[in-house]
């Protein structure tokens, strides 16, 4: 199952499904994110002068263990909240998604656009986007991609999605980017027609999404919807 930032559970909602011994499990991680916070320096990505650079967080370890103590189906939402509360920086982000499972990598990937860390974490993006994971590249354009990635980058990730079948439900913002994208018209039509050629089906997702490319008419309202190419007629040597 594809997760979205939309489907992360709230704290609330989390403590009404958790049994007792997996809420104080939450508490006790959460609070240790919260007092790593509190001593972070002013400045971001200074380490405490006291610390090991090389020593991780305690929180983090909490990080990997979420699905054993609150439920694989609250992982995700449990790893986020870590995230949130410790004010996570760049270099924990990196840290656990370069260390992490594909499931740990997806809950870093879903909470980006919740931490205050800019455009720094493009990286982990491009990285996950260039995965045949279906999870991660849906993972990887959320609202963190819709936000930070450049125009060439975020149509090569909605191509991405449709090679990949993966929703284009999954892309944040996906009517607002796609909104008279002569640009990627071009692509989705060039994309239509390589599949058309080769046999395949083209899928329902791109007419979809080639139909949002359709600039506003003159009265602001959208123009109507691009056809995706049809087959080619066939030939006397066909």
């Amino acid at each position: 199952m594809l997760t979205s930032s939309d489907s992360l559970k709230s704290r609330k909602e989390l403590d009404a499904e958790l049994g007792g011994a997996a809420r104080a499990w939450l508490d006790e991680a959460l609070a240790e994110a919260a007092h790593d916070a509190a001593r972070a320096p002013a400045a971001s990505g200074t380490p405490h002068p006291e610390a090991s650079p090389y020593a991780s967080p305690s929180w983090e370890l909490r990080f990997a263990a979420a699905g054993r103590h609150c439920r694989q189906e609250n992982a995700d939402s449990v790893r986020s909240l870590l995230l949130v509360e410790a004010r996570a920086p760049l270099s924990s982000v990196t840290r656990l998604y370069e260390q992490g499972t594909a499931a740990e990598r997806r809950a870093v990937l879903l909470t980006l656009h919740l931490l205050d860390l800019g455009d720094t974490a493009l990286p982990l993006i491009e990285d996950a986007l260039r995965a045949n994971d279906t999870r991660l590249v849906a993972a990887a354009v959320g609202p963190y991609a819709a936000d930070h990635l450049d125009p060439h980058a975020w149509r090569h990730a909605v191509l991405k999605c449709l090679f990949n079948e993966v929703p284009v439900t999954a892309v944040a913002r996906l009517d607002d980017r796609a909104r008279g994208d002569a640009e990627l018209a071009r692509m989705l039509s060039d994309f239509a027609a390589e599949r058309t050629a080769a046999g395949r089906p083209v899928p329902e997702d791109l007419r979809t999404v080639l139909a949002l490319t359709a600039p506003a008419d003159e009265g602001g309202h959208p123009a109507g919807p691009t056809a995706a190419p049809a087959a080619p007629a066939p030939t006397e040597e066909s």
